[in-house]
């Protein structure tokens, strides 16, 4: 009987270990499978030349561009212009404006997202500052640019053919940096 015993302890601690493994996998396998889906209003990325082979369509579409700051981001943050008319397949650029508050440095991050979800899939980014963290020194503004174009075959899609707007929308978030003295203190 404690052979039996033995067997479900490494079975149950086996399980334990896959779930724990399962649990840090689901965060990063979700992510590509909404970037690769356009999943919850995920835009798609691409490159420049994949954007030079998209035809232009004559008709257009409103784009709004919604701007948030969250977690005590000291920033000021917003778009150039809260709406554009766009020609389909067209590329297009958005400009936001930062303005970092404080009186330090501060590191942001963005998140992003597209309404309605199903446009997600059809929403495509060239180059964007959400890419990347963005870091501004105290007092600084800077003009950030989202280079983008909404895929023709939107129209074609019977669940997004009538969308005539879509919105665009970022919040920034503090990134929290290591503590350099700390680090050191502990010999890393």
């Amino acid at each position: 009987m404690a052979v039996s015993n033995v067997k479900t302890g490494f079975l149950a601690a086996g399980l334990a270990v896959s779930m724990v493994g399962v649990g840090f996998a689901a965060v990063p396998l979700y992510r590509l499978f909404c970037q690769v889906t356009g999943f919850g209003g995920t835009t798609m990325r691409v490159d420049a030349a994949q954007a030079a082979t998209i035809p232009v369509s004559n008709k257009t579409i409103v784009v709004r561009f919604d701007a948030n700051q969250r977690g005590g981001l000291p920033w000021e943050f917003k778009p150039e212009r809260p709406t554009e008319t766009v020609s389909i397949g067209a590329k297009d650029m958005s400009i936001y404006i930062a303005k970092n508050l404080s009186s330090e440095p501060v590191t942001g991050t963005a998140t992003f997202n597209v309404t309605p979800a199903l446009a997600g899939q059809y929403f495509n980014k060239i180059q964007c500052f959400c890419f990347t963290e963005q870091t501004l020194k105290p007092g600084e503004q800077v003009r950030m640019p989202v280079l983008f174009y909404v895929d023709p075959k939107i129209m074609t899609d019977p669940e997004t053919k009538d969308i005539e707007e879509i919105t665009l929308s970022y919040t920034f978030y503090p990134v929290e940096k290591p503590n350099m003295v700390d680090q050191t203190a502990n010999g890393s």
